[in-house]
């Protein structure tokens, strides 16, 4: 094969397989056949286009830590010189046997795994957070760039937005105990069989006050978790609920009359007038439900009272500028009241064992 350019003759097919097919060089214009006008240059129309054709564009170039891999390819692949393989892939000797200096910081990738490994569901942001609480002086800029060289990237399906018609918003709370939430969810034990979760929240400070897990979960059953908790806490002013039989029966309409509560029951056919309680029931499903295994009704309430107490102390919340809503409610009662906080550390145990408050 005749050399061209001083180019080896074996330089030239592996370009052609590596660069493909178009080559490096400008675009030739064909040769106008005769009595034909000449075609014009790309993009030289007097109306605007693109100047490639349908997927002919120019590619973005490749960053140097891939075109290295590609050198390497090419040499393995080839058996090309290390010049040989840079020319065709258009980079720098210098920049192929460039070796970072950089600290490699492996204090903080191994306690970054090990964050990751036991909240399996954090992203870098909340990871952020808790290496700061712990002392470790980073932002969230290199935590992203570990998070991601250490391949912890969590998958999360994104959901389909939908037009919806305008409404009247809601007033949000303002203090504690203004406005609950509550809800019910379904999950199954180890064996197959189903149990629901009574999921209870505060709408300002976003804590949990109660989990009940049980088989069966009647308008009567509900009215004894709030009754514990009210045992041991404020009563709310009002709690948004569903149109569920067990929210609009009998029982729990006594009940609200007695301790002064007004149900507020949103549109049937609109969960998200609840939002508040369809997020939170997002998080712990996430981050509770798909990753633990309920072998029984007591296993699965010890559990969700763990990830509970762990929800309100520990977990960053951020809506609440990476505060916990424990933390949250802790200081804006003080700059309200200056008063003391009660603690919902535990008002259940499995099965209903009542626990006395932790006053802070």
């Amino acid at each position: 094969m005749p050399q061209a350019g001083g180019e080896r003759a074996d330089v030239l097919p592996v370009e052609e397989e590596v660069l493909g097919s178009r080559g490096i060089g400008t675009a030739r214009v064909a040769t106008a056949a005769r009595g034909e006008p000449k075609a014009q240059a790309a993009g030289g129309g007097s109306l605007p286009g693109q100047a490639y054709p349908a997927g002919g564009a120019l590619k973005k170039g490749l960053k140097p830590a891939r075109k290295r891999e590609l050198v390497r390819w090419v040499q393995d692949s080839y058996e090309t010189s290390e010049r040989g393989a840079c020319r065709l892939t258009r980079l720098a000797r210098a920049s192929f046997r460039y070796r970072n200096t950089r600290d490699p910081q492996l204090a903080l990738r191994m306690r970054l795994k090990e964050l990751a490994a036991t909240r399996v569901r954090f992203g870098y942001r909340r990871l952020t957070v808790l290496l700061r609480r712990e002392g470790w002086l980073v932002n969230a800029k290199r935590i992203y760039r570990l998070y991601q060289e250490e391949g912890l990237v969590i998958r999360t399906r994104k959901r389909k937005k939908l037009a919806r018609r305008a409404r009247v918003p809601v007033s949000p709370a303002e203090a504690r105990n203004e406005c609950w939430s509550m809800d019910f969810m379904v999950d199954r034990l180890a064996d197959g069989r189903r149990f629901r979760i009574l999921t209870v929240m505060d709408q300002y400070t976003r804590e949990c006050p109660v989990l009940v897990a049980d088989t069966s979960l009647t308008a009567k059953a509900v009215v004894a978790a709030l009754d514990r908790v009210v045992d041991v806490d404020s009563v709310p002013k009002s709690i948004t609920v569903d149109n569920g039989s067990e929210f609009a029966s009998r029982a729990m309409d006594a009940w609200a009359y007695r301790q002064g509560v007004q149900l507020e029951f949103i549109r049937p056919g609109k969960p998200m007038d609840n939002r508040f309680i369809e997020s939170f029931n997002g998080r712990l499903r996430d981050e509770c439900l798909n990753v633990e295994v309920f072998f029984s009704i007591p296993d699965a309430q010890a559990k969700l009272e763990r990830w509970r107490i762990d929800y309100n102390q520990q977990r960053p919340h951020s809506s609440l500028r990476d505060q916990t809503p424990e933390a949250f409610a802790l200081a804006s009662e003080g700059k309200e009241r200056g008063g003391t906080h009660v603690s919902r550390v535990s008002v259940l145990e499995p099965h209903g064992v009542g626990v006395s408050p932790v006053p802070t």
